[in-house]
């Protein structure tokens, strides 16, 4: 047989678990009650402004006294203050709140609910985190309104009564328990009110000064900022930050409501320190600087902050929670950054590429990690090469097409991701009128793989990969001089002088440039060997690289080679020690003999 009826709650159970647990950090608690001191404020502006309140409301205004000696704390407010009904109503009742009914009462009304921040009716509970004792001292806006009481020690008995206060609005009287007495510090208090609070829409005193702004920059129109104020706000916001190089400002009202300022500040390789410097607010009230579940990955690498009443919250309003507006506004920030981007590289192009090398890693980051921001950022990602000229993903392909183009029909893109080390290479790549690209960033490794995949008959090779005869077909013979036992006796000859054991020989017809060319391993093997490193799992351990050396079998040299006497192993052994050395490959015992062997024949 079944059986319905209603959950039962036990107060006395509930109460210390809210009281205690429902915040993470007890901090908050200030943030809390200066929020429903504001919403006092607010409420009775919106009845004033909607004509339900004829009287004067005067400037309004929230005071924060700190009594070191009396070790209480007061939050005062001459907003729209409580009759005893609405004490009983507002505070006596767990989970109800009076913002979320005001707001349902004037939903219809234009604007009525603007500013109003509280939503779950469990703030003024965060109190008991940190007093011992609460009281509370208020006076109605009402007409004929009396003075009401309320006085609890954190149980759940309360004593409600006549009141003290003679003019209208609330004090919170908070007792700071003993464990909580890191509370009684003027500068601590002042850290809080400047963390959370430093926005809000109502005047905060405390210690004789006013400690907020009352319309912060994001909440004014662009068109009526200049330059200079966006950057006073950044170093506000960032005192000790090199300036930023642009920034986007963020004002949309449909389909939900967001506004902000993100700028772009020069971004290093240090990815992990660059994150964590946005700020999210609902209301202007500070929520968090972990905005990891709004904004994509790489705009975590943007500063500014972002203010929004649709982000959910959860019930401490310490964190979100995912729904279909928190993908909404993540889409179109990203949107807008793109847009924003392009709009830069359209409007000033020699701009954008002086200003590229500060935001080349974030744009990369970006079309790794968000397939609709790479959709739209391949217009305007930049790509240098090692002449020092820019071009477009797509500008780029094209103009090395009619001369980087393998027997498979794949345009060869070169790079570089050490232009120092590989400069041997760079030069007889840019001697035969190839570009190369300069891939030197920490995303590098993972970009080439994107750029092969995102552009079809695109391959990548770093130009010291293999000979650039089997990269980029030549146009100069390559027909062996030496036949098949010719070239075996100039192998042999090699692997008999070779001191290197890391170094493998083969033969090779190839144009006439150079005798041997020293390469490394295969492009796959290196870049899972770079990547590997990059994420913190060396899959390849302590191997060392491999090098193999290519013995041009179409070099005149290498026939002079095989047609000596017993000075040939002299010659090949220079020659091999020189090619190295070029590469930067022949170093310590090795090295130090080399030289010294050729001094002693000056």
């Amino acid at each position: 047989m079944s059986k319905s009826g209603s959950i039962s709650v036990n107060t006395e159970n509930i109460f210390p678990i809210i009281k205690k647990f429902l915040y993470s950090d007890h901090e908050i608690f200030l943030r809390e009650l200066i929020s429903n001191a504001t919403d006092a404020c607010q409420k009775l502006n919106t009845l004033s402004r909607i004509g339900e309140f004829k009287g004067e409301t005067g400037d309004f205004k929230i005071t924060v006294s700190l009594d070191t000696e009396a070790k209480t704390l007061t939050i005062s407010d001459n907003g729209i203050g409580m009759t005893e009904e609405e004490i009983d109503k507002y505070i006596n009742q767990l989970a109800f709140s009076g913002a979320e009914e005001f707001v349902q009462k004037y939903k219809d009304k234009a604007d009525a609910n603007a500013n109003v921040i509280g939503h779950f009716g469990l703030g003024f509970y965060s109190a008991f985190m940190v007093a011992s004792k609460v009281e509370i001292q208020t006076l109605s806006f009402r007409e004929g309104a009396e003075s009401a009481s309320w006085e609890c020690d954190g149980s759940t008995t309360f004593t409600i009564g006549k009141g003290k206060r003679e003019t209208r609005g609330t004090d919170i009287i908070l007792h700071l328990a003993e464990d909580s007495m890191d509370f009684n510090e003027k500068f601590k208090i002042s850290g809080l009110l400047s963390k959370y609070c430093r926005f809000l829409p109502v005047p905060i005193e405390f210690d004789g000064k006013i400690i907020n702004e009352e319309k912060p920059l994001w909440l004014s129109k662009p068109s009526e900022l200049g330059d200079e104020d966006y950057i006073k706000f950044y170093q506000s916001l960032y005192p000790f930050a090199e300036a930023p190089l642009f920034w986007i400002h963020i004002n949309v009202d449909y389909p939900f409501n967001l506004t902000g300022i993100l700028y772009f500040p020069k971004v290093d390789s240090a990815i992990e320190a660059e994150k964590h410097k946005v700020q999210l607010y609902s209301n202007q009230v500070f929520v968090t600087d972990n905005v990891r579940d709004i904004l994509p990955e790489f705009l975590m690498l943007l500063h500014g902050v972002i203010d929004s009443p649709d982000i959910p919250l959860n019930v401490s309003r310490s964190s979100l929670q995912s729904d279909s507006n928190v993908k909404k506004i993540t889409s179109h920030i990203s949107k807008k950054v793109a847009d924003k981007l392009n709009e830069l590289f359209k409007g000033n192009r020699e701009d954008f590429q002086a200003k590229w090398p500060n935001i080349d890693l974030f744009v990369k980051y970006g079309m790794l990690s968000d397939e609709k921001f790479a959709e739209k950022g391949k217009d305007f990602c930049l790509l240098q090469s090692t002449d020092g000229n820019y071009k477009t993903i797509p500008e780029y392909v094209e103009s090395v097409r009619t001369v980087q183009t393998d027997k498979d029909g794949n345009v060869v893109l070169l790079y570089t991701n050490h232009a120092d080390e590989q400069h041997a290479y760079i030069s007889g790549a840019v001697g035969r009128g190839y570009s190369v690209l300069k891939f030197e960033g920490p995303l590098d490794n993972h970009f080439t793989g994107y750029l092969e995949q995102h552009n079809e008959k695109v391959q990548l090779k770093r130009v010291d990969a293999d000979a650039l005869d089997k990269l980029i077909p030549s146009e100069t013979s390559t027909v062996a001089l030496l036949n098949e036992e010719e070239a075996a006796k100039l192998l042999g000859l090699f692997e008999k002088v070779n001191q290197n054991n890391d170094i493998k020989f083969k033969t090779e017809a190839l144009s006439p440039e150079e005798p041997l060319i020293v390469v490394t391993e295969s492009e796959y093997d290196r870049r899972m060997r770079d990547m590997s490193k990059m994420n913190g799992f060396n899959m390849f351990g302590n191997l060392p690289l491999s090098y193999q050396t290519i013995l041009n079998t179409n070099h005149p040299k290498a026939k002079q080679l095989i047609g000596s006497d017993e000075s040939a192993e002299n010659v090949a052994l220079k020659a091999l020690n020189l090619a190295m050395l070029s590469k930067g490959l022949l170093k310590g015992e090795k090295l130090t003999a080399f030289v010294k062997s050729e001094m002693e024949n000056l």
